[in-house]
């Protein structure tokens, strides 16, 4: 028997969806190959490197990516502070990977990827890790400028965070040729 879902998730489908068709494709694209490296699906080597560049890229995410276990193993369940430093520091040493790759441009494709990477649950983590990865010298000042303004001031202050799992996982979709009937 398949799983039955509720109207409120065909909504929350749909409203992640629209989220993600408002990234640039560039974001879009990059999003995909993550969660394919992230979430070990199909051969992300194979379908997403067009050069040497970008296979040395996803190779290094894939090594970085190693670290998504001990993140979702140690995702603290309350605020408590003695639980952050097994969880935070490889969640910021991802998220500044990512950052750096140029592609992640704001606080909301941030957080749409890490809400499929880790689980509903990390979103409490997600602006501070955001920001702390967004303030590492390894990104030019413009660059950490305009990721740090992407953040609202609403998803940085909120009081409270669903723990709902996200309903939508992008993956590549294969372009075909329309054919007009005869």
């Amino acid at each position: 028997m398949g799983v039955q879902m509720r109207p409120a998730d065909g909504a929350m489908a749909l409203a992640e969806m629209k989220e993600f068709a408002g990234f640039p494709a560039a974001t879009q694209r990059y999003l995909r190959r993550s969660l394919d490296v992230g979430l070990g699906r199909d051969d992300a080597m194979g379908r997403w490197s067009r050069d040497v560049v970008e296979a040395a890229s996803i190779k290094a995410q894939g090594r970085i990516y190693c670290r998504l276990d001990h993140i979702r193993d140690h995702l603290p369940d309350d605020s408590g502070l003695d639980q952050v430093e097994m969880f935070f520091a490889p969640l910021v040493t991802i998220s500044a990977f990512d950052l750096g790759q140029g592609r992640i441009t704001s606080f909301a494709a941030y957080r749409f990827l890490y809400e499929r990477l880790i689980g509903g649950g990390v979103r409490p983590w997600l602006p501070g890790a955001f920001c702390a990865a967004a303030a590492l010298p390894h990104l030019h000042p413009e660059k950490r400028r305009a990721l740090l303004q992407s953040i609202s001031e609403a998803a940085a202050t909120a009081p409270g965070w669903s723990n709902r799992q996200p309903c939508f996982y992008p993956e590549w979709v294969d372009k075909i040729e329309a054919t007009l009937p005869n």
